[in-house]
């Protein structure tokens, strides 16, 4: 079996990995799923456009259901608190 690498901010991470036990499986079963979801419906035009949308944004900025670690709240507040898990899961 082939491998394709994902990286992660660790934001992304920690909430991909505490959605994951919260299921009782893995990180690697959670991205499956979404793979095979959003492959079920690629010839949809507006999926197609958030692809490449994603691709965009991604390397600025979080995606919504991270952690709130290194978003731009994070360093532009001088008494931030600690991280904030994602609301979203």
């Amino acid at each position: 079996m082939s491998a394709i690498k994902l990286h992660l901010e660790m934001a992304e991470r920690d909430a991909l990995e505490r959605y994951a036990e919260s299921l009782h499986v893995s990180p690697e079963d959670v991205l499956y799923c979404a793979l095979n979801r959003l492959l079920l419906n690629a010839r949809d035009p507006a999926v197609q456009q958030d692809i490449v949308e994603t691709k965009s944004w991604r390397r600025d900025n979080l995606p919504l259901w991270s952690d709130s670690a290194a978003s731009i709240h994070a360093y532009e507040c001088k008494d931030c608190d600690e991280p904030v898990p994602s609301r979203y899961m």
